[in-house]
């Protein structure tokens, strides 16, 4: 595909819009990926969008543990949506052409929604560390009120820290190359194609993955390392499985979560060697945890899974 261009002054030229050309290496043959990405888009959409209806039609779910879950489905659909239609576009249709300012939005929104998920996760983690290490403030503390007040933090942190990343994006000078080796508008991935200088950026980058990703990581590690040496000091070994079973659903998730986050930094290491492995593990961190999340909870939450039988009028009870 040419490059579309602008006329910005008499010696330079300004391209208009980025081209998407997909999996690098595997061009001939990437629109077989539809499929499985499909399918995985349209599970984490349904499976979210039913803990979201359940956990609004059950009352015995109204408890803010449950809300903040339902948070966490919203955000889910919220990645995921940022950036599937786009990709099975390019596969489907060869769609691969994205002007800058739906570029640039899609890196925030991808950011935002990253660092939002990060947050939510250490929300839960405070409210697991609260639950058994503090159970008789644990209803005073964690309350309706708490959730809101958490939630709009986290909002208004990740979406104002997160500006900085796409209007420095969008201050670089993009003068000749505009094809992206990648279905998403990654940061690096853009400001890579820059004919001025990205230091700015990637320093940003690098602070905002520290700042927010890092302390909310930090954070969660050590609320469980506390909540682990409660349990071990339990002298009941079922009241040490009900406590660790209270958790374990949070600890699968947000391990899995954060050690994706982890190898996709690591393999942009190797990214010119193969260039395949890292754009690939992007885009499936950005689509499986929407739809592994809502599984992991659907298998280790005993009310949730009741909610889901009386929501879909298989039975009015559940055994254990």
């Amino acid at each position: 595909m040419d490059t579309s261009t602008s006329v910005t002054n008499s010696s330079s030229l300004q391209i208009s819009q980025f081209v998407l050309m997909g999996f690098p290496g595997i061009h001939g043959w990437q629109h077989w990926l539809s499929l499985p990405l499909a399918l995985l888009y349209l599970l984490a959409l349904g499976a979210n969008l039913l803990i979201m209806i359940t956990i609004q039609h059950e009352p015995m779910l109204h408890e803010p543990m449950y809300h903040l879950l339902g948070i966490l489905a919203v955000v889910d659909i919220g990645l995921a949506t940022t950036i599937m239609p786009k990709i099975l576009a390019i596969l489907w249709f060869d769609a691969k052409a994205i002007s800058l300012p739906e570029c640039f939005s899609q890196i925030y929104a991808i950011h935002c929604f990253i660092f939002m998920e990060s947050g939510i996760f250490l929300c839960m983690a405070v409210d697991r560390y609260l639950a058994i290490c503090r159970p008789l403030q644990y209803p005073s503390i964690v309350t309706k009120a708490f959730v809101i007040k958490a939630t709009g933090f986290m909002v208004l942190r990740n979406g104002l820290l997160t500006i900085p990343v796409p209007l420095l994006a969008a201050q670089r000078h993009y003068c000749s190359r505009n094809e992206i080796e990648h279905c998403l508008c990654s940061n690096l991935g853009v400001i890579s194609l820059a004919c001025d200088d990205i230091t700015m950026n990637k320093f940003c980058q690098l602070m905002l993955a520290w700042v927010l990703v890092g302390s909310d990581m930090a954070l969660v590690l050590f609320s469980y390392a506390l909540i682990l040496h409660s349990v071990l000091r339990l002298n009941s070994a079922e009241a040490m499985s009900k406590a660790l079973s209270t958790c374990s659903s949070h600890l699968i998730l947000i391990l899995f979560f954060y050690t994706g986050i982890i190898v996709v930094s690591v393999t942009h290491l190797a990214e010119k060697k193969i260039p395949l492995i890292p754009v690939l593990l992007n885009v499936l961190h950005n689509v499986i945890p929407p739809a592994l999340n809502p599984l992991v909870y659907a298998l280790r939450m005993h009310k949730l899974r009741l909610g889901f039988q009386r929501l879909l009028g298989m039975g009015k009870d559940v055994s254990k």
